[in-house]
């Protein structure tokens, strides 16, 4: 199927229009006046005169891990019909609200059976299924913390990694330290999985430095970083920051400073991080808006971080960007610009989805 938009009065592509073809995300670029040709589920072109960029800078309560229990046993206690059902619900929310690519986490089991089937379910609805049995140490083995890491380095981790793609640590106080992560992450790496590291979100602590060594896709929160953390991750080569600006709004906890990480060179990315717990929100938009207000961020910056930055965090070329050949996933504003994100929080500005070249809501 081949579809023609035009009349984009601003088009945000993360593609400079120079390159004939653009194989990953690129630098934050806009057209204005713009028109846009999908062809088989890609971008086939686009054309348009770049606009002037805005720019709108802007300038809480402890969280701590141990609500996560709650959710646990709830989650025990389901059948899978109803985790099916409800990741049905949340995937359809995601994507009225213009998320099309989303990563989704187990670690609400943390059994061997709950965790398989949390990760099963997953990939029912998603091919970006991370493996998190390691996100809190749970009650029953809670004076055998090393015979739970081992459970999750052994039978867990060969019963979840058939259905996931990536292995999460929660690398925090009151949750596993440094040693413990690496561990975890050494046996998801063994087993085919790439890592991903929760950190530095409740203090500072080793989880950046952890996700660095580790060669890790991601390290999400990033709330508390020393000037050493910051350094890591500005030479790691490739792990980005995920910056969660909802948990902070949900929690009253400090914002992360993106402003800090952006000039030092930092890879960032922005994710709602949708639970229970810390922060119950789907809304990307709200979290732009939350990135620019809170997090120092210009709107363009916080709209690449939202798209492009998403797409390095998962390592994937073909989401995040419009330059030709990209899958054709694309919202359209009923704005005139992106800034409308930010300077209209909370207003349904969204008025189509496509995936694939599909428009899906």
């Amino acid at each position: 199927m081949s579809l023609l938009i035009t009349n984009i009065g601003e088009l945000v592509t993360n593609a400079p229009r120079d390159e004939v073809s653009v194989a990953s995300p690129g630098p934050y670029d806009t057209m204005a006046g713009a028109a846009l040709a999908l062809d088989q589920g890609l971008v086939a072109w686009a054309a348009g005169e770049r606009s002037a960029e805005f720019a709108a800078r802007m300038a809480g309560q402890p969280y701590t891990a141990g609500g996560i229990a709650t959710t646990v046993a709830a989650t025990r206690a389901a059948g899978d019909d109803v985790l099916r059902a409800n990741l049905a619900r949340l995937a359809g929310e995601l994507l009225k609200q213009g998320t099309t690519t989303f990563e989704c986490k187990s670690g609400y089991g943390l059994t061997v059976a709950d965790e398989a089937r949390s990760v099963a379910l997953a990939a029912e609805v998603t091919p970006e299924v991370t493996y998190l049995g390691a996100h809190v140490v749970p009650p029953e083995f809670s004076n055998d913390v090393a015979g739970y890491v081992d459970l999750v380095c052994g039978e867990m981790l060969a019963a979840c990694a058939p259905s996931a793609r990536w292995v999460d640590v929660f690398c925090e106080h009151g949750a596993f330290g440094a040693d413990e992560a690496r561990a975890i992450l050494s046996a998801g790496e063994a087993a085919g999985l790439q890592a991903r590291v929760h950190a530095n979100q409740l203090g500072p602590g080793p989880g950046a430095q952890v996700a660095v060594e580790a060669a890790a896709a991601s390290a999400d929160h990033c709330t508390f970083l020393t000037d050493a953390d910051v350094d890591a991750l500005a030479s790691s080569g490739g792990t980005v920051a995920t910056l969660l600006p909802g948990v902070e709004f949900a929690t009253r906890s400090p914002y992360p400073d993106a402003r800090r990480l952006v000039d030092a060179g930092v890879t960032v990315a922005i994710a709602t991080d949708c639970n229970p717990g810390s922060c119950f929100t789907s809304s990307m938009p709200l979290c732009v808006a939350l990135a620019v207000r809170e997090m120092r961020m210009t709107t363009a910056e916080a709209v690449w971080a939202a798209t492009a930055g998403g797409a390095h965090a998962l390592r994937r070329t073909d989401v995040g960007h419009l330059g030709i050949g990209a899958r054709a996933d694309l919202i359209m504003l009923d704005a005139p610009s992106h800034v409308y994100l930010a300077y209209r929080p909370g207003v349904p500005l969204i008025a189509g989805v496509w995936r694939a070249g599909e428009r899906v809501a």
